[in-house]
């Protein structure tokens, strides 16, 4: 019998390995998350530009940007995720958040999502995030917020969900947003944030075991950043 994984541990992406493509199952908010982060992403300006997704999982976020004119490359630490994600037409690399292989200004637009309360070294992945973008380039991110309400939310509560995969997040990463724009700010990259949360009607539908209805927003705009946020800045030339 396979004993419970510590939390925050990336092997725990591997044991649910099966579950990253069913739209209805416990990596469902991944999916919503994914549609509205690529919301933030404008068409290439070029073609063959570059787009380094950095936690990319199974690719979640490729199917929202086919049409974009990206080569899109992840980056991600679990082998069964990336190997999912290059059959959905993602370049994959294997690398962590906090030592990208990739070149340095190699990126027109890179994208963190649902990453940054994973890691150990906020400074340090912050870094190289805006290492490998390019001047000019877009920076588009999605975390958790380090605040009590956070914590409750997505961790006691959510964890207690039906079909919620337990211990997935350290809620001692959770990342403080002005910190996080403070580290933004010193590679060059002006970060925007603003709230977001998961519609009532999305997680009500979840919960029931009712599958997505096409073309609905389930990833909403709020006032308050205190649980979930979206970052969005560019790289001074």
């Amino acid at each position: 019998m396979r004993l419970p994984r510590p939390r925050n541990d990336p092997r725990q992406y591997h044991d649910l390995a099966g579950e990253w493509w069913r739209p209805d199952g416990p990596f469902a908010m991944l999916h919503w998350l994914a549609e509205a982060r690529a919301r933030l992403v404008p068409p290439a300006a070029e073609p063959g530009a570059l787009l380094v997704d950095v936690g990319c999982g199974a690719g979640l976020l490729a199917p929202h940007l086919r049409d974009h004119g990206y080569h899109h490359v992840g980056v991600d630490v679990v082998p069964s995720a990336l190997e999912q994600a290059a059959s959905h037409g993602v370049t994959p690399v294997a690398g962590d958040a906090a030592a990208i292989p990739l070149a340095t200004a190699s990126a027109h637009v890179v994208v963190a999502g649902e990453i940054l309360e994973h890691v150990p070294d906020l400074p340090g992945t912050v870094a190289e995030l805006c290492r490998v973008l390019r001047p000019g380039g877009l920076l588009v991110l999605d975390t958790l917020n380090d605040t009590a309400v956070s914590r409750v939310l997505a961790v006691h509560v959510a964890e207690r969900m039906p079909r919620a995969p337990r211990g997935i997040h350290d809620p001692g990463l959770f990342v403080d947003p002005a910190r996080l724009t403070r580290l933004c700010a010193r590679h060059g990259v002006r970060l925007e944030v603003r709230g977001i949360r998961p519609s009532v009607p999305a997680v009500a539908g979840w919960l029931a075991g009712r599958r997505p209805v096409p073309g609905r927003r389930r990833i909403v705009p709020v006032a308050s950043t205190a649980v979930l946020y979206q970052g969005r800045g560019v790289k001074n030339n």
